[in-house]
């Protein structure tokens, strides 16, 4: 190995460029291993296939077909060159470690990831409506990593409400802090001095096209108006995912009550799940999940586990959609 790169920020060069710098002349006649087919267009960055040309390089293997209209084609532009190249290599362990990007590249919407943690029995808080804390200092200190690795944090009014929540990322060394988002129909859940209106990260607060949010936008809030949904309480879901698309968000944390996680699932716009269960029983108070228009078990949302992991005394238990594969 002579040299190696990864893509490190939006607009920035690509991972090809960067291993190519480091390799310098060792690249010549050298061959190059990358999750995503080489691009094949200019846009922010040049295209990286031709900078593989320029390098030398004799073979290209790569696993994933870059699925955009203007950068896909490197691979048979390479070809054309005559270099040796090859697809498809480890592509379900690439395409999972580059879930967001090709979420959002392939449905130009972010990738949604629902984050909840709940007792044995599947309770999020007791009957009183205590809940601090379910579950450990381990798995509470893990949705901090969840946090830093995502674009944004997302919550309901109804977590607005209850909770007050920061939203921010805190105990990961040089996190870069998500955009912090909740959506308020009303307009009256996120109330001036809410935690989530500080200067720790960045914050926007959607709300309905017919709210009077003049206190939110008089407190320094950031304010987007979006159509309210068209059957139910609460807004246009795919609305907000479209808004955030456009500021470049491509991973949504979801960290949101049971009513608003049901109203994702419901939308079909789950992408992967994560549950922390403590071993804990509390045999009332509020379930992880709300109505989400399931009425029969042939009905029920079937998951794909990918994932277990121990966490001091939880589990955290990751899985995916059966129909929405891990890009």
């Amino acid at each position: 190995v002579v040299g190696e790169g990864w893509h490190k920020r939006a607009g920035g060069p690509h991972a090809e460029i960067h291993a190519l710098a480091e390799a310098g002349d060792d690249a010549r006649g050298g061959t190059a291993v990358v999750t995503l087919e080489p691009c094949n267009h200019t846009g922010r960055t040049g295209p990286c296939a031709q900078a593989l040309l320029d390098a030398g390089i004799s073979r290209v293997v790569y696993a994933v077909a870059d699925p955009t209209p203007t950068a896909a084609g490197g691979a048979a532009t390479l070809a054309a060159a005559g270099v040796d190249v090859a697809g498809g290599l480890l592509v379900e362990e690439a395409a999972a470690g580059n879930a967001a990007w090709l979420t959002a590249a392939r449905l130009r919407r972010p990738h949604v990831h629902w984050k909840y943690a709940a007792t044995l029995d599947g309770r999020t808080a007791a009957a009183d409506g205590t809940s601090r804390w379910i579950t450990s200092a381990a798995s509470r200190a893990d949705v901090h990593r969840l946090r830093a690795e995502s674009d944004a944090v997302l919550v309901g009014s109804g977590t607005a409400r209850a909770d007050d929540p920061h939203l921010a990322v805190r105990g990961v060394s040089g996190a870069t802090q998500p955009l912090r988002v909740v959506l308020d129909t009303r307009a009256d859940a996120v109330t001036p001095g809410a935690r989530v209106l500080d200067d720790a990260a960045p914050t926007v607060v959607f709300t309905a096209e017919d709210a009077d949010a003049r206190a939110l936008e008089e407190a320094g809030a950031e304010v987007l108006r979006v159509p309210r949904a068209a059957e139910g309480p609460g807004l246009d879901l795919a609305a907000v995912l479209d808004a955030l698309h456009r500021r470049d968000v491509r991973s949504v944390l979801l960290e949101g009550g049971a009513t608003l996680a049901a109203a994702f699932l419901a939308a079909g716009l789950l992408d992967r799940v994560t549950g922390y269960v403590a071993p804990v029983l509390l045999g009332a108070g509020p379930a992880a999940l709300a109505d989400a228009g399931i009425g029969t078990i042939g009905d029920a949302r079937r998951l794909t586990l990918i994932e277990t992991v121990r966490l001091g005394p939880d589990l955290r238990i990751t899985a995916v959609p059966h129909t929405t594969e891990e890009p």
